[in-house]
C-alpha cells in the first residue's frame, strides 16, 4: 500500500463536541482489500432493522468521503462520544454472507497466519458471491400482513383469483417474483397487479439467480458391507458424533483399505440427523471417479473446484447456505462452505501439501478445518495412508484419536515392491534410456497377461536442461536463473516458474557450437521412449501440459478405464485418487526427483509419493507389482516405502526432526523478502531479523532466527529472494513477537515481503 493510500485509511473525521450522551448503534467495518484496520460508523435509523454482522455495506472513507465496500464485523450500542461518526451509507447484501461462527473463524485465521482480516474475508466469500454473478435484479413480492388484517375488518371483497394469489404468497417462505406468483396461483398478472394496488402485497427490488442447472440424478448405490477394520473406524466416528463434542480422529488406512466407504456411511448418519457434511480432498484427487462415489450415494451434493465459473460458485454457495445441500465435496477453499447445520468435516489425503494456500491468506485447510470443527463442536476426520508427521505425532501424543486400518478390503494383499538400483543399471553397456531392462521386462509381462501399467515420473518436459558440450553453458531463464526445460512437441525451451520461453536452440547461445546437448528426463522423453519400445500399445501421458483443456482429465481416465489405453504415464496427478482393478504393474521411473531437495520434508514427500502410487495397483483379482527405480535404494524413505511400513518411516524420521527442532517439535514461521536489487533486498532482510530478535528479547521468547540467506531458488521472475526462518516452542508467543516486529516495517521501493506461518514450501 502506498503512503498516499495509507493516508486515506488513517484519516479520521473531524472531531467536535457531542450534543448529548445518548446511545448510538455503531458498526465496526473492515474495508474490502483495505488491510487489517477496523473503522467505526454510525448506523442510521433507516438501517437499524436490516444491518447485521456478516453483511457488506457501502461506507464513506477518507477526507473525500469516497464510497467503498466493507464488511460489518461487529455491532454495539455506545454512548455518543467526543467524535461524530460518519454514517453507513447503504447495505449491499440482502442477507448476511458470514454467520457469527464464520466471522470468528476469519478473525482466527487473520491472527494465526498474521495476515490482514480483509484478505481473509475476501478469500472466504468468493468473488462470484461478492459480485452477484449469475443473478439479476427483479421485483420481489411479499404479503403485507398488517394490510391483510385491516382487510379482514373491512367490507372489501377479493375475487377468487386474488384470494388464491394471497394464499400462495402467504405460504411461501421466500419472496416471489410476479411471474412465479402468477404461475403458482395459475392466473394472469391481473390479480397480482390488483393486490399490489390495494396495498396487500409489498414489492421491493432484489437479486435472483439466473442459474438453472440440471437436477442431480437420484442416488442409487447401496451401502457396502464393512470389514472389521472399517466397522471399528465407523464406530469411532459415530461415537464422536453422538457425544456432541469435538474430537479429531486420524484414520491411518493403507491404500485400498476402504476409507471412503467409512466416510460415506458416517456422512449418512450426519444427514439422518438433519445436518450437513464437508469433505475436503486435494484438487488433484477431485476426479470424476471420486465425485461419483458421493453423488451415487447422496441426492444433494455440491462439488466445489477451481474450474467452476463465478455464476456456478455463487449458485452452489446460495444452496449450501440455504441448507439445500447435504454434502459439500471440494478442494481447499471448500472448508469455508457456508453450511448452517454442519455436523462433520472430513479431510481425505490429509498429508497433501496442496491443502496449504501459497498466496495470502496462506492458510492450511487442515488446520482451519480443525479450528472450525472445534468452534462448532463437531468431529473432524483426517484420513491418509501416509499421514503428515505433524498429525501422526499429535495422534501418538493423545491429542488426536488414532484408528488403524492395516488391511485392504476383501483381504487383498498389498502389492510386492522391488527396487532397481540405477547405479548398477547405468554401468551396463546394454542399458539405455529411462526404462531399465528389468522394468521393460515387467511391462512386457504385464501387457502380455492382459494387465495395464502406470509409470510415474514427477518431472514435466522432454529434457530438463540444455547444455553445450564445448563450453559447458547451460541455457537458463534470464528472470529466474533456472535451467530451461525442453518441450519437444512445441520445440521450445520453457521456464516452469515464470513461463518464459524461447525457441529450442540448435547451437550454443554462448559460443555458437552446434553440438548442444539436451539431457535430463521429463515425461515427454519418457513418453517417446515408451512409444518406441511398445509401438503397438496405446500409451497416454497425463501432466499439466496435456491436461489443460476442459474435460481432458476425465477423457484420459475414461480411456484408461475402458482398457483402450494400456500404459498411463505422467506426474503426481496419476499417483492419487485412482482405482483401476486391471492395473497390475506400477513403475516409478525415478524416485529421487524430490529426495535431495533442500527441504526438511523431502524424505517425507518421497515416501508419501512412492507409497501412494504403489497403491494404484493390486486392487483387482489379478494382484499387482511395483518396481521403483532409484539411485538411493538404501535411503530410509525408499526402504520404508518398499516395505509399506509407515511406522518404521515415522520412527526413523521423527527423532531427526526433534534433534533439529523442526515441526512437529516446534512452530515455524518463514519470511521471504524479494526485490530487483540484491543488496537492497539483503539489507532489508537483515533489518527484519534485527526487529524480530529485538521483539524476542523484549518478550523473553525462547526462539531462534536463521538467516537471512538466499532462498534455494534465489531468483524468480526477475526478483532476488532472501529467506528468514523463525522457530520456537510456543507458537502463540512466536506469532505475537513476529507480528510486533513487522507491524511498522517500511520496505524500500520495489521490495516486497511475505510472512508464511507453518510453511509447507521451503524453496
Amino acid at each position: 500500500m502506498s503512503a498516499e493510500q495509507r493516508k486515506l485509511f488513517d484519516s479520521d473525521p473531524e472531531p467536535w463536541e457531542a450534543d448529548d450522551q445518548s446511545q448510538q448503534l455503531v458498526a465496526s467495518v473492515v474495508i474490502s482489500a483495505g488491510g487489517a484496520k477496523e473503522f467505526d460508523y454510525l448506523v442510521p435509523n433507516q438501517l437499524r432493522e436490516s444491518i447485521e454482522a456478516g453483511r457488506r455495506v457501502n461506507v464513506p472513507l477518507g477526507r473525500t468521503d469516497r464510497l467503498v465496500v466493507g464488511y460489518c464485523v461487529r455491532l454495539e450500542n455506545r454512548l455518543a462520544g467526543q467524535r461524530r461518526l460518519k454514517p453507513v451509507h447503504s447495505m449491499i447484501d440482502q442477507r448476511s454472507l458470514l454467520s457469527p461462527a464464520m466471522l470468528r473463524l476469519t478473525r482466527w485465521i487473520a491472527d494465526h497466519y498474521l495476515c490482514d482480516w480483509a484478505a481473509v474475508l475476501d478469500a472466504v466469500v468468493p468473488a462470484g458471491v461478492r459480485g452477484g454473478a449469475g443473478t439479476r435484479l427483479a421485483t420481489l413480492l411479499s404479503v403485507d400482513r398488517e394490510a391483510v388484517k385491516r382487510l379482514a375488518d373491512s367490507e372489501e371483497k377479493l375475487s377468487p383469483k386474488q384470494r388464491e394469489v394471497l394464499k400462495e404468497l402467504s405460504q411461501s417462505s421466500e419472496p416471489m417474483t410476479p411471474g412465479e406468483l402468477a404461475r403458482a396461483a395459475r392466473c394472469t398478472q391481473g390479480p397480482v397487479t390488483a393486490l399490489r394496488r390495494k396495498g396487500l402485497i409489498r414489492a421491493r427490488s432484489g437479486r435472483i439467480s439466473t442459474m438453472r442447472p440440471e437436477p442431480a440424478p437420484p442416488a442409487k448405490e447401496k451401502h457396502l458391507l464393512l470389514n472389521p477394520d472399517q466397522e471399528r473406524a465407523l464406530r469411532t466416528i459415530l461415537d464422536a458424533m453422538h457425544s456432541r463434542r469435538h474430537r479429531t480422529i486420524l484414520i491411518h488406512g493403507v491404500t485400498g483399505s476402504g476409507k471412503t466407504e467409512v466416510y460415506i456411511q458416517a456422512i449418512q448418519e450426519v444427514i439422518n440427523f438433519g445436518r450437513q457434511a464437508i469433505v475436503l480432498v486435494p484438487e488433484i484427487s477431485l476426479t470424476p471417479q471420486t465425485v461419483e462415489r458421493f453423488r451415487g450415494r447422496f441426492p444433494s451434493v455440491a462439488v466445489l473446484h477451481s474450474h467452476l465459473s463465478d455464476s456456478e460458485r455463487h449458485w452452489h454457495w446460495q444452496r449450501i447456505a440455504e441448507g439445500a445441500v447435504s454434502v459439500v465435496v471440494g478442494a481447499r477453499s471448500a472448508v469455508f462452505a457456508p453450511a448452517p447445520n454442519l455436523g462433520l468435516i472430513v479431510l481425505d489425503e490429509e498429508h497433501e501439501s496442496s491443502f496449504k494456500q501459497d498466496s495470502a491468506p496462506r492458510y492450511n485447510a487442515r488446520d482451519v478445518a480443525l479450528a472450525r470443527a472445534k468452534a462448532e463442536n463437531i468431529p473432524l476426520v483426517l484420513g491418509s495412508a501416509t499421514p503428515a508427521l505433524e498429525s501422526w505425532h499429535r495422534a501418538k501424543s493423545g491429542e488426536f484419536e488414532l484408528v488403524e486400518m492395516p488391511r485392504r478390503v476383501l483381504d487383498r494383499p498389498l502389492p510386492t515392491v522391488g527396487t532397481i538400483d540405477l547405479r548398477a543399471e547405468r554401468g551396463r553397456a546394454c542399458s539405455r534410456g529411462a526404462v531399465s531392462r528389468q522394468l521393460h521386462a515387467a511391462i512386457s509381462a504385464a501387457l502380455d497377461a492382459g494387465g495395464q501399467v502406470i509409470l510415474l515420473l514427477n518431472r514435466r518436459g522432454f529434457s530438463t536442461h540444455i547444455q553445450c558440450s564445448a563450453c559447458g553453458h547451460v541455457v537458463r531463464c534470464p528472470e529466474c536463473d533456472i535451467a530451461l526445460t525442453h518441450h519437444r512437441k512445441e520445440e521450445i525451451a520453457l521456464c516452469h516458474y515464470c513461463d518464459y520461453e524461447v525457441p529450442a536452440p540448435s547451437s550454443c547461445p554462448a559460443c555458437g557450437f552446434v553440438g548442444i546437448r539436451y539431457s535430463g528426463l521429463g515425461t515427454q522423453r519418457l513418453e517417446a521412449e515408451v512409444r518406441a519400445r511398445f509401438p503397438n500399445v496405446l500409451c497416454l501421458r497425463m501432466d499439466t501440459d496435456t491436461m489443460q483443456s476442459h474435460g481432458s482429465h476425465q477423457r484420459a481416465l475414461d480411456a484408461f478405464r475402458s482398457g483402450k489405453v494400456r500404459i498411463l504415464l505422467g506426474t503426481q496427478m496419476i499417483a492419487k485418487g485412482l482405482d483401476f482393478p486391471n492395473v497390475t504393474l506400477v513403475g516409478v521411473v525415478n524416485a529421487d526427483t524430490a529426495l535431495h531437495l533442500p527441504d526438511f520434508r523431502a524424505a517425507e514427500r518421497t515416501f508419501q509419493l512412492v507409497t501412494q502410487v504403489a497403491g494404484r495397483t493390486g486392487r483387482g483379482p489379478k494382484g499387482g507389482r511395483v518396481l521403483v527405480q532409484t539411485f538411493s535404494p538404501d535411503h530410509p524413505a525408499i526402504r520404508a516405502a518398499v516395505r509399506h511400513d509407515y511406522n518404521a518411516f515415522a520412527a526413523g524420521e521423527l527423532p531427526i526432526r526433534e534433534m533439529l527442532r523442526y515441526p512437529p517439535f516446534s512452530s515455524m514461521i518463514r519470511l521471504v523478502v524479494r526485490g530487483p536489487v540484491e543488496p537492497v533486498v539483503s539489507g532489508f532482510a537483515k533489518h527484519i531479523v534485527e526487529q524480530i530478535e529485538a521483539a524476542f528479547k523484549r518478550g523473553e521468547v525462547d526462539a531462534r532466527v536463521l538467516g537471512p540467506a538466499p532462498c534455494p531458488f534465489a531468483r524468480l521472475k526477475g526478483k532476488h529472494r532472501f529467506q528468514i526462518q523463525v522457530q520456537g516452542n510456543d507458537g502463540d508467543l512466536l506469532r505475537a513477537a513476529v507480528a510486533e516486529a513487522t507491524a511498522n516495517l517500511d520496505p524500500p521501493d520495489a521490495v516486497q515481503w511475505i510472512v508464511d506461518v507453518d510453511p509447507v514450501d521451503m524453496l
